[in-house]
Formats: C-alpha cells, structure tokens, sequence
C-alpha cells in the first residue's frame, strides 16, 4: 500500500508542480508500479503498456472522439457558431441581460457540436465577448459567462469526457451521451436564470439588449436549421437506439462537411487545416487516455480500489454521506488540478466504490462531470477562465473568477439537484436499454 501511494504522490507531483506531459506522466508512473509489483520487472510493465496503447488504438468506442471533434471543427469551419449566436440574440437579446442570455444559449447549442469545453469557450469568446462588450457588460462577468458556458462542452453531448469515462469504466458511451441531456439542458436553464437574477440586481453588470421585429428573429433560423436537425437526428438516433455512438459520430461529422460545402466555405486550405486540428486534439487525448489504461492496470494489480472499497465499509458510513464526501474530495482536488486530469486519475479508483456502494455509474458518470465542470471554473487553476484571460490580457484574472462567482453558486444547486434526483441522469437512458 505504501508503495501505491509513492507512485501515486510521485504522479500527482509531475503534473501539478512540473511541465511533464499528463499522458506521459501516468504512463510513466504506471509502468514503473507495474514493474515493481510485477515478478517479471521491466518487462512485464512494457508488455502491458503495449497492451494497453494497441488495445485503445483498435477499440472501437474510441474512434467516437475524433469523428465528434471533426465535427465541431467543421461547424466552425461553415461559420454556424456565429449564426447560432445571432439567432439566440435576436430571440433573447430583449430579455434582462439578454445579450448574456444569448451567450449563455449559444454556448450549450455550441456545445452540443463540440466535445471539448475548452475549444467551446475559446470559440464563444471570439464570438460573444465583442457583442459583450459592445452593450457595456462589466468585462469581468461578459469573460466569466463564456467561461461558465464554455463547461457545457463536457456535458452535453457529444462529450469527450463521458467517452473517456465510458472507456475507463466499460460503460455505453450511447447510454452515457443520452444520460448527458437532461442535465445539459438543466445546466442552460439554470445559467439563464443566473444571468437574468444578475440582470435584475446589478443592472450595471448586465445591461438589458437590443430587441428586434419577429421577421428579424424568424430570419435568423434560416442559416441554423441544418445543425439543428442533426443535433437532433443524432440524439433521437442514439436513444432510440437507431444507431451506436460511433455511426452518431460517422453521421455528424459527415453532416457537418455538407455544411461546409453547402455554405461554400470548402477550400484546400479549410480542409487540411481541420483535419490537421481534429488529428492534433485526437493524439493529445490518445496519448492522455493511453497513459490511464496503464495506470489503470496498475491500479488493479496494487489492490487499491479493493482496499479503498474495505476501508470505506468499515467506517459503517450511510452511502449517500460517502457520495457527499467524494464528491467535496472532487471539489478540493479541482482547486488543484485540470477537469481531464482528474477524471483520468480518479475513476478507475472511485468508479468501483460507487459500484460497490450500490449505485449506477452512468449516474455517477453525470456527478462526476459536473463536477469536473465546477473545477473548469474555480480558482486557482479553472482552465476556462486561463482560456479567457489569454484571450482577453486586459481583463485581471481575479476579476473573471468574481465574474463567474454566480455560475458557480448554481452548480453547487445542480450537483445537490442530481444527487437527490438521480432520475434525471437515468429517465432517458432507461429507454435506451
């Protein structure tokens, strides 16, 4: 056991407190327990390493995320993000805080093409904070609610985190796409509110927007109902059971090229260029995931989870306190530590307690997002807000994290809402099955 916690204080030591690469750092870390335990040494912690790289290499769950992140990158590519934000404006743009409205409601549409949250909020920011700053949003809350939004990409579906979860734990990434709506549309409920609340109590943070005529509104669907219906063809698809993730992606990515052509947007240059930024986003989250698999078998071969699973039942906790406590130990180590990063290192540990607990892990899938959603955005590492504040050097970076305060607030409602209602993870996908 002691030597389980040297490793695993070695490896959190490499990506908290060094540059060392996160795939490279839990491969590394993983072969090395490996070979200690392993009676054959050094090389029984290659064989399994190659294992694991060429198993994840040929699975077929994992080609899911690239086929999604094409397909976001397309969407971007036919220049939909902006139509998306301006149909949201013009139909919401009226309300207290309106323009933050439409920003709020372009992010969870964006995120519905996109798997990542960071290249979510990367990309909403170019396009909103403009418009933000253009009806005098205080900068701090205009950059806090594109980063909040930007943490719907690892929610709502496609995402690439619950793939990733799905791979660690075997679980159906359909299964874990469509548990991922309810909550996702809860979260775009919510941070509405949020923005509306702020509207009505600091005007001077939020101004209301600019209103428009119904034909202005009607016209501005027009450049957007393709994306919609796909979104929708591939939702319904994978509920109904129509067909697996990975043709959902086929079918996305496919659907978001015809965009592209339609739109006349297709040039060599836009082509290559995609598929060099879907290939350049893929590898780094193969290398990642590849790094977890290993670690992932040295995990098993330590025991840890078995004894963490003991330990736990002798302290003769109710499930539900030893849920809560895992879920403030996400919370604390989000403070430190990247959302992916936490995500790779935990589940293969935590997954099996909450199994062992009696509990669904396409629940505790959801959970575990939305928490990592909360990491994404809290200090003092809350990768969106760095993304934002890269984009917008001017802006201090404590004043984006004041910003994004009210989103925050309302994610601790969510996390408290799912875990009391875990029908609203698990109503869809009971169709599914």
């Amino acid at each position: 056991m002691m030597l389980s916690l040297v490793i695993f204080g070695t490896l959190i030591f490499l990506i908290g407190f060094t540059r060392f690469p996160l795939g490279l750092a839990m491969l590394v870390t993983g072969a090395a327990g490996i070979s200690v335990l392993h009676p054959r040494g050094i090389s029984a912690a290659l064989a399994v390493s190659e294992q694991q790289v060429m198993n994840l290499a040929f699975n077929y769950q994992f080609s899911v995320l690239p086929l999604f992140i094409l397909m976001g990158v397309f969407i971007v590519r036919a220049g939909m993000a902006n139509d998306l934000f301006t149909m949201a404006k013009r139909w919401m743009g009226h309300l207290p805080g309106g323009v933050g409205v439409a920003t709020i409601v372009a992010c969870g549409g964006f995120a519905a093409m996109c798997a990542s949250s960071a290249a979510a909020a990367a990309t909403m920011a170019k396009i909103a904070i403009p418009e933000l700053e253009k009806a005098k949003y205080n900068p701090g809350f205009a950059a806090g609610s594109v980063a909040a939004g930007g943490t719907m990409g690892i929610l709502i579906p496609p995402s690439g985190a619950l793939i990733i979860y799905g791979l660690l734990t075997e679980t159906s990434v359909g299964e874990l796409f469509v548990a991922g709506i309810i909550p996702g549309l809860l979260q775009v409920l919510v941070y509405v509110v949020v923005m509306i609340l702020v509207a009505r109590f600091l005007p001077h943070w939020a101004p209301k927007g600019p209103s428009y005529t119904m034909a202005e509104r009607v016209q501005s669907i027009g450049p957007i109902w393709g994306v919609v219906v796909l979104f929708l063809l591939i939702m319904v698809g994978l509920s109904r059971g129509w067909f697996t993730a990975t043709e959902a992606g086929g079918i996305g990515a496919g659907g978001a090229f015809l965009f592209v052509v339609i739109r006349r947007k297709l040039t060599w240059e836009v082509f290559t260029s995609s598929l060099i930024e879907t290939a350049r986003i893929s590898t780094m989250i193969f290398i990642v995931a590849a790094g977890a698999m290993v670690l992932n078998q040295f995990i098993n071969l330590s025991g840890i989870s078995g004894r963490a699973i003991e330990f736990i039942q002798s302290l003769n906790m109710a499930p539900m306190m030893v849920v809560l406590m895992l879920v403030l130990f996400y919370l604390m180590l989000g403070c430190l530590m990247d959302g992916f990063a936490m995500i790779f290192l935990t589940v293969p540990i935590i997954a099996p307690i909450i199994a062992g607990l009696g509990y669904d892990l396409v629940w505790w899938a959801i959970v575990t997002v939305v928490v990592v959603e909360i990491s994404m955005i809290t200090p003092p590492v809350g990768l969106n807000v760095f993304v934002l504040r890269a984009m917008l050097p001017k802006v201090p970076v404590m004043q984006i994290f004041k910003g994004v305060t009210p989103f925050i607030i309302s994610d601790f409602l969510r996390v408290a809402l799912i875990l009391t209602f875990p029908a609203l993870a698990l109503w869809l996908p009971a169709f599914v099955k």
